[in-house]
């Protein structure tokens, strides 16, 4: 009985999860179509990230849409001003790895070299900046600055978040259920996780330096 019991609490705890993440999807899409995209993806993002944050810590009860909107609304500019930068950023990088394909053999080794080196910062930073964003209260400027000193001092981590997000992707292209129902709130758990154990470490090392 006791083991019965146990195993239909277990049950309802990961269809609780299942709609808690299911919610998070769908939240995550209408906020960022009511931003016509362009402007709504980016502060949905960092919503989807601080809900992932708070249930990681512990505040599993929270009203998600609510909380989601709240943060929405917060970090609607600064989000956005920080996506385009690197969304810029990533264009550009990508237009001239389209002129380095067209001329392979007339470059120095040391262009593509440079090239694909700054490619890495890139995708360090990247992937570093939002999750910052959802911890810290600071500059774009900063948040950048400090994205891409933590990715390369800890650029194992930066590593595994980024296998992780393309796995993720991965799975969801080849399952489209997946993507419409788990997207986001996979993406967010999973970026979230890795980064908040970062941040712990960091902020209890300048807790005991205090």
């Amino acid at each position: 009985m006791m083991y019965s019991g146990g195993l239909i609490h277990s049950i309802d705890r990961i269809f609780v999860w299942i709609s808690k993440a299911a919610l998070l999807q769908l939240i995550w899409l209408w906020y960022t179509i009511a931003g016509l995209i362009v402007l709504g993806i980016f502060p949905a993002t960092i919503a989807a990230l601080g809900i992932a944050r708070k249930w990681l810590q512990g505040n599993d009860d929270i009203p998600i849409w609510k909380t989601f909107k709240q943060i929405y609304v917060d970090e609607f500019k600064k989000s956005n001003v920080l996506g385009w930068v690197l969304l810029t950023v990533g264009i550009v990088l990508y237009l001239n790895f389209k002129v380095i394909e067209s001329y392979p053999m007339n470059l120095p080794i040391v262009v593509p070299f440079s090239f694909y080196l700054i490619i890495l910062f890139y995708f360090i930073v990247f992937v570093w900046s939002f999750p910052l964003l959802t911890h810290y209260n600071t500059s774009v400027l900063k948040l950048l600055k400090n994205a891409f000193i933590i990715g390369i001092s800890k650029i194992h981590v930066s590593l595994l978040i980024m296998i992780s997000l393309f796995s993720v992707v991965y799975v969801s292209l080849q399952f489209p259920a997946f993507l419409f129902l788990f997207f986001s709130s996979l993406i967010a758990v999973v970026w979230i996780w890795f980064s908040l154990r970062v941040f712990k470490k960091m902020d209890k090392e300048q807790t005991n330096e205090m």
